[in-house]
């Protein structure tokens, strides 16, 4: 056996077999459609080309959430994280909205990232909400491990959901206070907060088989690609 391969398979973390998370799509404000799919290793490569940009922008905290999101999604991809996923949310294919955590153990899931490239239309609450109903509903966990590194995170999980803080434990993250979301908060928020419909269209899902990078992005004025 080539040594090489030999010392690559001892350095990846065992991988747990995990239910594929259901495609959704949603009707945003706009009317347009965002189809919401688990994302495939080899799709994470212009993933990272999506989140690039985003590392030096300041405003929102852009940087440090781009910064880290873009460690994990490598480290996903180069299977250094064990048990990770990663949602995509796209319209007409071109990447709106990403996603990832991670299963800890079959009952705490630990909530890691939601970015938005799409402003203005709850695409990333909607991303959010997608990632804590497959942990709470496909995943059947019993709680998520939540942090937030922004104000608007910070309302848009902590406020929106009413969680309910934790902060004796240590989130993989870092020092940022420890939020959790439980069965019974899931459930309370699932009416006002979690969307979307089953199945999707087949002529809708084909629009998210290849994504498509951003051409422009409203945090970045004057950008294009």
């Amino acid at each position: 056996m080539n040594i090489a391969y030999e010392l690559e398979m001892k350095l990846r973390p065992p991988q747990k077999e995990m239910l594929p998370y259901p495609p959704k799509f949603i009707t945003l404000a706009s009317g347009e459609k965002m189809v919401i799919r688990q994302v495939k290793r080899e799709e994470i490569p212009l993933l990272l080309e999506v989140i690039e940009p985003l590392i030096k922008i300041e405003k929102d905290f852009y940087d440090i959430v781009a910064a880290r999101f873009y460690a994990e999604l490598l480290g996903f991809f180069r299977y250094r994280v064990r048990d990770e996923y990663c949602l995509v949310g796209t319209i007409d294919g071109v990447v709106t909205s990403i996603c990832n955590g991670r299963l800890v153990n079959d009952d705490l899931g630990m909530s890691y990232h939601t970015m938005t490239i799409k402003r203005g239309l709850r695409c990333g609450a909607q991303m959010f909400a997608a990632k804590m109903e497959y942990h709470i509903e496909i995943l059947n966990q019993k709680e998520v491990f939540i942090v937030a590194e922004s104000p608007i995170g910070f309302r848009r999980w902590m406020i929106e959901y009413q969680l309910v803080p934790r902060f004796h434990v240590q989130h993989e993250l870092g020092g940022v206070p420890t939020y959790i979301l439980t069965r019974d908060l899931y459930f309370a928020a699932k009416e006002r907060l979690v969307t979307g419909t089953r199945p999707v269209p087949k002529g809708l899902l084909e629009t998210s088989d290849t994504l498509i990078l951003p051409e422009e992005y409203p945090q970045i004025p004057g950008w294009r690609r």
